[in-house]
């Protein structure tokens, strides 16, 4: 039996990757406080496992699953790298360049110094530096660099070994040096940091949300009393007098800093009145009379503060059933980046609508939502309001983001056909042939279609399950595809090599990050909240990530995670091939 099932995975090697994905993905989920093997990381085992039968899969597939990886790489990136090059983000996005640089010339140097070949040097960089993509550029470089067949193998079959050896401190080890470490080094406060940059943005810490008891925002009627001030008056005139009204600082719907003064502004909208029994929608142009009940959607506290004092509060359970719905919008209008949400709060298209929940980047980071907090294209925005309220925001802001299962695949053919052409395009210079390869040019049509479709989203749509599949299963075949190839020479690698390489690993995931720290506090001068979030981007460590924010009780940190990730993770896969150019 055994032996029959030997003999169909060497017949039938498609059964033996599938088998890999499945022991890989089911073995990577399982985590210890938070860190755990991953997927990547499983899968080359299961697949190092399954290849010592002696397994021979055709070349041409893992080059295809490695260009369909890259290219979701480089797609959802390309929003916060183009936005990281161009714009406001420079600062953060040359300090992933610099970060990047570090974890590039210090494994170099390390590989060097142990007297690594060229297989052990790109392994022990990738692990190191847990960013799993760069193995396909390096087998690229080393397929390119002219050496006789075997002996590329023989490197490419190494580079697993100082992989799997090195991976566990890359990530394990990363994450407690930034977010342990860290803070012990640069001396930071990371709550009291966190909090001084909510203040500085002009808001506090958000409340409520799933698993608690208590709403911020919430719609209660109420009757306008005989004589009362709003009788007579409009839906925008009342909303106005409501905005002028003092309230504490948490009953703000939005806060304004100035100095050290905090203003508060708060925002009540009127949805809907029931007037001579007769319930009817609120308009702008609405006017109120006395007895009419409306119901009023706002902050718990301004609803209490402001009008529970002066109003009488009705249980109309008809009246307050209001139709609302949640929609996610794609921000691509031009006009609207850069705008700050107290800047969108103050605009006609925004009201009765209000925000849940901004998502950012490759990772869906979520951003804080604080007065000062920047609306960039690209950005996912969850709105909560009536139909005709959130409609006015979509057309705003820029295209709803609505469920589907459809892929714009011409686009995604197209768009890794035309990269890939240009990576295999091959510059001579000084006698040294140059190409960005068919995978690099794969991650830049990536880039460059991610961007233009956060400003031209009438076309190139993936939806997220795609991008994840893409990205996910795309690079665990080829880790498959590696692992079992590799199978044969692992063991006796790892025997001869396992222990020097775990402490070179080691050495090369935590030099970069103790000086990338250094330069980000005392030469770059990151604001004590962000920096720890801007070094996790740029070595694209999601584990420290999670870790800082835990740390800092405070989502402040992922502000400066975006960017320097869609840097990061781009340059450290480019390294992959660079390295193997300077070792050659």
């Amino acid at each position: 039996m055994v032996d029959w099932f030997f003999t169909t995975l060497q017949k039938y090697p498609e059964i033996a990757i599938f088998l890999t994905l499945a022991i890989g993905y089911y073995f990577g989920k399982f985590t210890f406080k938070g860190i755990g093997l991953g997927a990547v990381t499983a899968t080359l085992l299961a697949g190092v496992l399954i290849g010592q039968i002696g397994i021979t899969i055709a070349q041409p597939l893992k080059a295809t699953v490695f260009l369909m990886f890259l290219f979701a790489v480089g797609y959802a990136v390309g929003p916060q790298f183009i936005r990281g090059v161009a714009k406001d983000g420079v600062p953060q996005a040359l300090f992933s360049a610099v970060q990047c640089l570090l974890s590039l010339l210090i494994p170099v140097g390390i590989a060097k110094l142990a007297g690594y070949d060229l297989g052990y040097a790109a392994g022990l960089y990738s692990g190191s530096q847990t960013i799993s993509a760069a193995m396909g550029l390096s087998t690229d470089a080393i397929n390119r660099v002219g050496l006789p067949i075997e002996q590329a193998k023989a490197l490419i079959d190494s580079m697993p070994v100082a992989y799997a050896v090195t991976y566990m401190f890359g990530t394990m080890g990363s994450a407690i040096v930034i977010a342990v470490l860290g803070p012990k080094l640069l001396r930071i406060d990371l709550v009291a940091a966190c909090k001084d940059y909510e203040q500085k943005q002009g808001g506090v810490k958000e409340l409520g949300g799933p698993g608690s008891a208590w709403r911020r925002w919430e719609v209660r009627a109420f009757r306008i009393a005989p004589g009362g001030r709003a009788a007579g008056l409009s839906v925008l005139e009342v909303e106005s007098l409501v905005a002028q009204a003092p309230v504490s600082a948490h009953g703000a719907g939005l806060q304004v800093v100035t100095g050290q003064a905090t203003v508060s502004a708060p925002r009540l909208f009127v949805l809907r009145v029931r007037h001579n029994g007769a319930i009817e929608e609120a308009t702008v142009d609405t006017v109120l009379h006395e007895g009419d009940v409306v119901a009023v959607a706002g902050a718990r506290d301004v609803l209490v503060s402001v009008l529970g004092a002066s109003a009488t509060e009705i249980e109309d359970p008809e009246l307050l059933a209001v139709p609302v719905e949640g929609v996610d919008i794609l921000v691509s209008n031009k006009a609207m980046d850069g705008k700050t949400l107290v800047d969108l709060a103050a605009m006609p298209e925004t009201r009765g609508v209000f925000l849940r929940r901004i998502t950012r980047g490759a990772t869906a980071t979520v951003i804080p939502i604080l007065p000062k907090t920047t609306v960039q294209r690209g950005d996912l925005l969850t709105v909560v309001g009536r139909t005709q309220d959130t409609n006015r925001a979509i057309k705003l802001l820029g295209v709803p983001d609505r469920a589907t299962d459809v892929t714009d695949m011409a686009f995604v053919g197209a768009a890794i056909v035309i990269g890939a052409l240009f990576g295999s395009l091959v510059l001579t210079i000084g006698g040294v042939p140059l190409t960005l390869s068919t995978a690099g040019g794969a991650l830049v049509a990536g880039i460059i279609g991610g961007w233009l479709r956060s400003v031209r989203p009438s076309f190139g749509r993936i939806p997220t399950p795609t991008i994840w599949f893409m990205n996910s299963v795309g690079l665990n075949i080829f880790i498959a595809i590696v692992g079992i190839s590799a199978g044969p020479g692992f063991v006796n690698g790892l025997k001869t090599q396992g222990a020097g390489l775990f402490v070179w690993g080691a050495l090369a995931s935590t030099l970069p990050l103790v000086l990338g720290m250094l330069i980000a506090k005392y030469l770059f001068r990151f604001h004590d909240a962000l920096t720890l979030g801007i070094v996790s981007g740029s070595r694209t460590t999601t584990a420290s990530l999670g870790l800082v924010c835990d740390q800092a009780k405070s989502q402040v940190p992922a502000l400066g995670y975006t960017v320097t990730y869609a840097v990061g993770n781009t340059l450290l896969t480019i390294w992959g091939m660079v390295l193997i150019l300077l070792l050659a």
